[in-house]
């Protein structure tokens, strides 16, 4: 038996056993992968473009979690997200029209925070997070084979305090994913993925809990979850 085909039994079996739900149901914004478009890019605060009225999401991650790669499976691209492997690579806040024009989200990538990120780019993600009215929900990425360090506890523990407002509503919400579960060797994958659980919970109680992916699995494993997450959050 392969490592991927392995890997991909024990993730499956592992989450039947945790109780994770699975929908069969599938936005049609998925279903035409062509109609997902870059829309603009923002490397400095002035330069945001103005609201569409479109629901919108951001995704953020420390450098080496995967977002473009997951990003790109999830639109069912191959380069539309540019990739490099090179920790680090997205530089400015891109934002990607999701569905056929007009649209019906706007998905926001973000620079990766941690030892390779710079001031300048945690200043523009905090503006975004504290101004934009039409964010629904923030996706913060770890990987599963480093599991979560300060700065993944840290980064949680700074969105938290902007969950809920003076008046005790919420704005928007925070939604953590698992990335290249299939890294984790199949022995350590329940105790690996509960650790990180926990570690996310007691950094962020507010925080849904993980969706456990991998885009390095063929075929690719956890996107119709994800898919169907951001269609929920956007209320789609």
């Amino acid at each position: 038996m392969s490592h991927f085909l392995h890997a991909r039994i024990s993730i499956l079996r592992f989450l039947r056993v945790s109780g994770h739900c699975y929908s069969t149901t599938r936005e049609n914004i998925w279903k035409d992968s062509h109609a997902a478009a870059f829309f603009a890019a923002a490397k400095t605060i002035a330069s945001i473009p103005k609201s569409t009225g479109l629901p919108e999401i951001i995704v953020t991650g420390r450098a080496n979690a995967g977002k473009s790669t997951l990003l790109n499976a999830v639109l069912g691209r191959k380069t539309l997200l540019s990739t490099s492997k090179k920790a680090g690579h997205t530089k400015a806040l891109n934002f990607y029209r999701i569905g056929a024009e007009p649209g019906k989200l706007l998905l926001v990538d973000a620079p990766g925070y941690g030892a390779r990120g710079r001031p300048e780019w945690g200043a523009l993600f905090d503006h975004y997070v504290q101004k934009r009215v039409q964010l629904r929900r923030i996706y913060i990425l770890f990987n599963a084979k480093h599991g979560l360090n300060e700065f993944d506890v840290q980064m949680l523990s700074h969105l938290s305090t902007s969950l809920l407002t003076a008046r005790g509503t919420q704005p928007f919400t925070l939604q953590s994913v698992i990335t290249k579960a299939d890294l984790v060797p199949v022995g350590n994958l329940a105790p690996v993925i509960e650790k990180m659980r926990k570690d996310i919970w007691e950094a962020a109680p507010l925080c849904l809990p993980p969706l456990i992916t991998s885009a390095g699995m063929s075929p690719p494993f956890g996107l119709e979850l994800v898919r169907q997450n951001i269609v929920d959050a956007c209320g789609l």
